[in-house]
């Protein structure tokens, strides 16, 4: 069942650097994170940004899917609100947005990135990689996570359906105004 919000229109330095460009992009960012210094608009949600919050946004510029959902998982389980069952529906959008984008551009090794980047969990996975075609994979994640964006889509308009309308108009928004790398960030009122 489609809720009305849900569906709109992802060697042995390697890790070391990644995690040198993540720090570094921490490091760079947070001037951004707070909006009176960058001169961006100061109105917020009522719920000041987390820490989870902040993390998922990174995770996103770098397309590290996985982790910016479970840090908006993490968001719901600690302060459940519609703000927050929208953010994690808004991640599930994003690589459903991914996805679409680099199929178009047959970036089929792209899209097995993705798959390995939702899939890995711990060192095993290096030696014994989970399997599969990139274009299996793309229809597995999709149907997936537009399942899930219904389902949490659902749960915001349950909570508070007037401020989950205000929250899709902003990032319908945003998309409009990035529409080759929307799934990279979050629109500037959201306050991550």
């Amino acid at each position: 069942m489609s809720h009305r919000y849900g569906r709109a229109g992802f060697s042995g330095m390697l890790p070391m650097l990644a995690g040198l460009a993540v720090c570094a992009v921490v490091w760079t960012s947070l001037s951004s994170l707070n909006p009176a210094a960058s001169g961006e608009s100061t109105k917020r949600s009522p719920l000041p940004a987390s820490g989870h919050l902040a993390r998922a946004k990174l995770y996103l510029a770098a397309g590290d899917f996985r982790r910016a959902l479970e840090a908006c998982e993490q968001e719901v389980n600690e302060r459940p609100s519609a703000e927050n069952y929208t953010y994690l529906t808004y991640v599930y959008h994003a690589i459903d947005g991914y996805l679409d984008r680099q199929s178009q551009r047959e970036q089929w090794g792209l899209v097995e990135q993705l798959y390995r980047n939702l899939t890995y969990r711990e060192a095993q996975d290096l030696i014994d990689p989970p399997g599969g075609l990139a274009r299996m994979a793309k229809e597995f994640i999709q149907e997936s996570v537009r399942n899930q964006a219904d389902l949490t889509a659902a749960m915001a308009t349950r909570l508070d359906a007037l401020r989950t309308e205000a929250l899709w108009k902003q990032q319908a928004l945003w998309r409009s105004e990035r529409a080759d790398d929307w799934w990279s960030g979050v629109p500037a009122e959201w306050g991550w």
